[in-house]
């Protein structure tokens, strides 16, 4: 037993010395291992409509005037002048304008069809064109303005069809009056029809 006891004592001084020595590597202690982070519980979250819009509609152009005329609203850039009547949609002709037509008219020969808002104050059915609805054209401020500048306003301003001169049926192309806003025969006399004094006329660029 003596000799199995010395045998055990002097393994375990070998492996002691080789363990000092570096002859067999300790084992390194693994870091701590920490728990993975659990992700929360997923919700679904509805996202809400949109409210609906209100159906909005455009009214359709009339295709006649078959009421009283109630306003007419002329726009320059657009050549366009639209007509509003007191019973249904209101009608809208394409026109022409002055010959030189951007701008305000400030006097006499400008060729500028005037901006603003203004009154019908006459109704020509002997006019040189076939037919027409003078404005009010020069008002007091008109008139101001033009004397600051040492001009004529001018005036005679109408809503007119063409020159008498043309055949019926011809419409001159372009911008070509002196100032006034020009439609096709028919369409004046659609509007002649309906129209009456004092009817608002606005002029917008």
């Amino acid at each position: 037993m003596r000799p199995l006891r010395m045998a055990a004592l002097g393994a375990v001084a070998l492996a002691g010395w080789l363990a000092w020595t570096g002859g067999i590597p300790l084992p390194v202690p693994l870091p701590p291992t920490l728990p993975l982070p659990v992700p929360p519980p997923t919700t679904n979250i509805p996202i809400p409509r949109p409210p609906r819009l209100p159906d909005i509609r455009i009214p359709q152009p009339a295709p006649a005037i078959t009421s009283p005329v109630q306003r007419i609203l002329v726009e320059k850039s657009a050549r366009r002048m639209t007509i509003f009547q007191r019973d249904g949609n209101p009608r809208v002709m394409p026109i022409a304008l002055g010959f030189a037509p951007t701008g305000d008219k400030v006097k006499q020969g400008d060729g500028k069809t005037p901006e603003g808002i203004f009154k019908v104050d006459r109704l020509n059915d002997r006019s040189s064109f076939t037919l027409s609805l003078g404005l009010d054209y020069p008002r007091p401020e008109d008139r101001t303005r033009a004397q600051a500048q040492g001009v004529d306003p001018g005036g005679d301003i109408m809503i007119h069809g063409q020159p008498n001169q043309v055949e019926e049926g011809f419409r001159v192309k372009g911008d070509w009056t002196a100032g006034c806003i020009a439609v096709t025969n028919p369409e004046i006399r659609e509007l002649f029809a309906h129209s009456s004094l004092g009817i608002e006329v606005e002029i917008r660029p």
